[in-house]
């Protein structure tokens, strides 16, 4: 009878799900697992630090709708992962980490990189399962997938020791892969609670949808949602991971992105669709909600109906199941709507929730306005770029891009979720490439570009054809902005721990692979800088030299709370 290690049974199980590539980072915990994705012909991406190859496992799944597999070796090479599935699990993003241990034969003998990570990454993660019997590996595979894309999708960790995962067993049916083990679509909604949605929706004068970013992965029924929003000429508000999902935000109703906001204070109904009420919607709460609005909220996590405001009509179910729903029930009650006055009034509130950022786009100051900057890159993204992937990083540096430039596809536009995690962009560049082979547009601030530098190897050994375009205020800008506002006496005395070094020099990193690498000082030269790198044919930086005395809405916001 022929033999089998635990490495190639668990490539075998990732095989099954349809598993194509897994990001990882060498170590001898975990290396019978190289080599059996390997034998099953899915491609190993290695990465040059653990973090950057969870962050990109997450963009993969933004991106291509399916879980992404990261595979970590014992202890630190497991804990260095915390961060980037934190991310992952308020973001609901379905990652697979497979982490490696220390023999379970030494166990409470102290081997090497002998650590309890099953409890701490139980914490970061929303599953979390350690696996003692290498015959057993297909069925742990399976249950880790059917957690990671449950109705609530999110990141879990599947640990194995070394010794099981080395161990050869006899390659018979006394190993189970199962089959047919999870359903491929969310919960439809209570018929009587959809009825009232769309009676509401229908009587509505002032109607907004909100798409939450759970709703990137319950698109069963993607048309669905443009139809609804077309049959009701109703504006859409749209939270990061769902731009470009149901329509290019060149539809008219779909340009609202989150600077709609403002639409809320005057809207009767409000349709959530997949949103959980955070700081992001400012806990729907008056004033930033119309405190005599009618909220009709859809989550398939129960516990989120309600969640920090009120949900008059709460339906526990997937988003665009439930948006099939209402779709079917309105057009049997009243023919498409043509464009109404509000329309145009949530357009016009939309506009002044863009002037802050506007006022920047145009501003023609030396040293260069971080907005203009922006803006820039957003033209060459509106042109020759249309393609392309956008990733968004930084602190106000993220602000100002994600209200810079448009998305025609899904996963077009990547960046981080409520956690706040700037350093996620190098990651996400490998990821968000690996998934859709697009040119990426790697935006970030001097402060982030420092987390991961290295993964630059990663772009130039998998090919990747990246420009990154840093925002270099010479600080932490964000917190350094935002804190003249909240305590300006403190400021009064000097800043704390907020100051890069001047304009940084790190175009010159592209010397260590022969890339193209350019300082720009003026507005004019950022789009020939950006053709210039990408023409080089190796990963590019544009250092751009932008003032940090200016603030994007966002971070006035966060001064003022």
């Amino acid at each position: 009878m022929a033999k089998v290690d635990g490495g190639r049974l668990f490539a075998r199980a990732l095989k099954r799900e349809g598993v194509e590539q897994v990001f990882v980072l060498s170590g001898g915990h975990v290396m019978p697992i190289f080599y059996g994705c390997r034998a099953e012909e899915i491609k190993v991406i290695d990465c040059r630090h653990e973090m950057s190859a969870a962050y990109a496992a997450d963009a993969y799944a933004r991106v291509t709708g399916k879980a992404g597999v990261v595979i970590t070796t014992a202890g630190p090479g497991v804990t260095d992962t915390i961060t980037a599935m934190a991310e992952a699990r308020l973001q609901g993003v379905p990652v697979i980490q497979i982490g490696g241990a220390s023999p379970l034969k030494e166990n409470e003998t102290g081997p090497l990189q002998d650590m309890n990570t099953l409890e701490i990454m139980g914490a970061a993660t929303k599953w979390a399962r350690k696996i003692y019997d290498t015959r057993r590996i297909p069925e742990y595979v399976a249950m880790a997938f059917r957690q990671a894309y449950d109705a609530t999708p999110g990141p879990v960790y599947l640990e194995c020791a070394t010794d099981t995962i080395a161990e050869t067993v006899e390659d018979d049916e006394k190993i189970y892969y199962p089959e047919y083990y999870r359903t491929t679509a969310q919960p439809f909604g209570d018929p009587l609670l959809v009825k009232q949605a769309a009676d509401l929706l229908v009587n509505a004068k002032c109607p907004v949808l909100i798409l939450g970013d759970t709703a990137r992965f319950s698109a069963q029924y993607p048309e669905a949602i443009l139809e609804l929003v077309d049959h009701l000429q109703i504006p859409v508000i749209t939270q990061t991971m769902c731009r470009g999902l149901f329509a290019p935000e060149t539809h008219p109703l779909f340009r609202m992105g989150t600077v709609g906001l403002r639409a809320l204070r005057e809207a009767d109904v409000i349709l959530a669709l997949a949103v959980c009420f955070d700081f992001r919607l400012l806990k729907g709460r008056a004033p930033a909600v119309n405190p005599a609005a009618t909220i009709i909220q859809v989550h398939p996590d129960i516990t989120k109906i309600g969640y920090n405001t009120r949900a008059q009509v709460g339906i526990v179910g997937g988003a665009t199941g439930v948006a099939k729903q209402i779709l079917e029930e309105i057009k049997s009650i009243t023919p498409p709507k043509q464009e109404t006055p509000w329309v145009k009034r949530a357009q016009e509130l939309m506009q002044g929730g863009l002037k802050g950022y506007i006022e920047g786009f145009s501003s023609d100051t030396i040293p260069m306005h971080p907005g203009r900057c922006a803006f820039e890159v957003g033209k060459f993204l509106a042109g020759e770029g249309l393609d392309w992937t956008v990733v968004c990083d930084g602190g106000d540096a993220a602000q100002w891009i994600k209200a810079a430039v448009y998305a025609y596809r899904p996963g077009q536009i990547i960046n981080y979720g409520p956690l706040g995690t700037i350093g996620t962009g190098a990651g996400f560049t490998l990821g968000a490439y690996m998934a859709s082979k697009k040119p990426i547009l790697y935006y970030t601030g001097d402060g982030s570009i420092g987390f991961y530098p290295m993964e630059f190897e990663t772009f130039l050994k998998q090919g990747i054809p990246v420009v990154c375009v840093i925002s270099n205020d010479s600080a932490w800008g964000m917190i350094k902005l935002a804190e003249t506002l909240r305590r300006p006496e403190e400021v009064k005395k000097g800043h704390v721990a907020n100051d890069l070094s001047y304009l940084f020099r790190y175009e010159k990193l592209t010397s260590l692979w022969d890339g193209y690498g350019e300082l720009v000082t003026r507005p004019e030269d950022i789009i020939p800088a950006i053709k210039r790198g990408y023409a080089s044919g190796k990963p590019a930086i544009i250092n751009v030299e932008v003032d940090q005395r200016n603030m994007s809405p966002v971070t006035k916001g966060m001064g003022r709370t």
